[in-house]
């Protein structure tokens, strides 16, 4: 007996020696009960409550969505993702399994709606290498900036709403882990769960097309359009299916046709409309090259700066042209879609110069000038200053008298830098109309009103495709001097579009072979929703309301 006691404890040994020769990282140990019981199953509460404080009657059996609902999902793994991972490719380093991360998978009713591979970033590795639970909002209140709840929101906004109508409905989700080798490559399922969704009835009033009031500043269009899709539209907005809808213009062959709010604005609504202002920084320049202040977009920064007063100077920032900065592709280290890029905009908002904190970058040894699309707000504050340099009163004054003005475009206001330049970062705010004035002019090739506001061949460079957009990062798509483009499928035609387009799902299209200017202004910032939603509006209702 006392032999075998020995044995068992030796065998004991080997086991847990074994098991931990498996794993690549340490993790958590599985010790709570409520974990035990629970491995292999995804729970669903109202929210994040502590483990140590969680109790089965804290988790939901059914939720019904509403815009206040909060929904919170927790995992009990079996292991750490990065040990599950290692369990696929035990030759690959914790670095190489952190390319990696968890793959969901969501259904409605057994039918599956939405799969995405989580983007390497989400998530903290230290969290990956150890949890052994996964603890995420999906739906709060609070709206904070997690990559739970934008994917939530993507699920939503790629089938989901059309799914989850009206009743009861069963929304399933599976977790796997998936590895890059260099394919992807997915495991087998960490955890699933499922909870009963109920989408509540609402009645919806006022749906129907808001007539366009006197007064607009436009001639109004007599032609027909698809009311019911029109009506079906408004009804989704009041729903709260689109999320955060403030305006939508449409002007077709230079009328007024679809003029409606929602939400609080109204036509006289000043919308911040963020990057969609840094177009207008465009057109000034336009404007200031044809007369002469600005020699042309071929102009290095060091005819406007010594450079060498800046930090980190390098000779090739003296070649950095007016027109890379215009076409997101100059040599600076940086990327507004890369949080941990030096250049990113948002590290510039809290320093006192924002002009100082771009030029003080470093460039980026591996870019070349119109090479490689990068978003950079920091380079078009540069231009803005260059602009207040060397245009005749400033910007502000400048821009009233050469665009503004002309335009009737009476009502707006800027946003400043510290050192109270008006910001072409964006955030210029104007009426919804008058943003359409905007998009009119360009499709008018740079005329209002039989007056050349802005040179037609501006106008044509500006709509031109000078580099095509990274699809990976940003969706298919081509840039021109601070507009892009796109084409839209809908119903196997193809529409072509220029567009200005800014954070919350701000957006001016100018089509390139239809009589359209369309302008949508929206609320959703920082929501991953925002320009997915304003997609599907597009495709689904307004394009094919207002086109043959």
């Amino acid at each position: 007996m006392k032999l075998l006691k020995t044995l068992l404890f030796l065998i004991s040994i080997l086991v847990l020696r074994n098991a931990s020769a498996q794993d690549i990282v340490k993790a958590d140990p599985i010790e709570s009960p409520l974990h035990k019981t629970n491995v292999g199953r995804i729970i669903f509460m109202t929210d994040t409550v502590p483990l140590d404080k969680t109790t089965d009657k804290d988790f939901l059996s059914e939720v019904t969505l509403t815009p206040n609902a909060n929904l919170s999902m927790r995992a009990f793994m079996p292991n750490s993702l990065t040990n599950l991972q290692h369990q696929m490719a035990p030759q690959q380093t914790v670095d190489q399994l952190n390319q990696g991360n968890y793959q969901f998978t969501y259904y409605v009713d057994g039918k599956q709606i939405y799969q995405e591979n989580l983007h390497k970033g989400a998530g903290y590795a230290r969290n990956k290498n150890g949890r052994t639970i996964l603890t995420v909002k999906l739906l709060s209140t609070l709206h904070e900036d997690m990559w739970s709840r934008h994917m939530f929101s993507r699920f939503m906004m790629r089938g989901g709403e059309d799914a989850l109508t009206t009743g009861h409905h069963t929304l399933k989700i599976e977790l796997r882990p998936y590895i890059v080798e260099p394919d992807i490559k997915v495991g087998d399922l960490i955890a699933k769960g499922e909870i009963k969704i109920i989408v509540p009835s609402i009645d919806v009033k006022n749906k129907a097309i808001q007539a366009i009031k006197p007064n607009s500043g436009w001639p109004v269009s007599a032609e027909r359009y698809n009311n019911q899709l029109i009506i079906g539209l408004n009804e989704k907005i009041l729903q709260n299916k689109f999320k955060n809808i403030n305006g939508i213009v449409v002007i077709k062959n230079g009328k007024l046709l679809i003029e409606e709010y929602f939400n609080g604005d109204g036509r006289d609504t000043l919308h911040d409309p963020r990057s969609v202002g840094k177009t207008f920084a465009s057109a000034i320049t336009g404007v200031a090259i044809s007369e002469g202040h600005i020699k042309s977009e071929q102009q290095t920064l060091k005819d406007f700066y010594d450079l060498n007063t800046y930090q980190n100077y390098s000779p090739r920032k003296d070649s950095v042209t007016i027109k890379s900065l215009l076409t997101m592709s100059s040599i600076f280290d940086a990327n507004d879609n890369d949080d941990n890029s030096p250049g990113n905009e948002n590290n510039m908002y809290p320093t006192d110069n924002w002009v100082k904190f771009a030029l003080d970058l470093k460039v980026d040894s591996l870019k070349k000038p119109y090479k490689q699309w990068n978003y950079f707000t920091a380079g078009i504050v540069v231009l803005g200053d260059i602009l207040n340099k060397k245009v005749p009163g400033g910007l502000e004054r400048y821009a009233d008298t050469k665009l503004f003005e002309p335009l009737g475009i009476r009502e707006y206001k800027w946003q400043y830098t510290p050192q109270n330049v008006p910001s072409t970062a964006g955030g210029i705010r104007l009426r919804a109309l008058d943003f359409a004035k905007f998009g009119q002019l360009y499709k008018n090739k740079g005329q209002w009103q039989g007056k050349q506001i802005i040179p037609k061949a501006w106008v044509q460079k500006s709509f031109t495709k000078q580099i095509a957009l990274p699809a990976d990062v940003v969706g298919p798509g081509y840039y021109g001097y601070l507009f892009w483009n796109k084409t839209y499928q809908v119903s196997g035609k193809a529409y072509e579009t220029w567009y200005c387009t800014g954070n919350g799902g701000n957006k001016i299209f100018v089509f390139k072979d239809q009589p359209l200017v369309i302008v949508i202004t929206a609320s959703a910032y920082n929501e991953s929703y925002a320009h997915i939603q304003v997609d599907k509006m597009m495709e689904d209702y307004i394009i094919p309301a207002v086109t043959p």
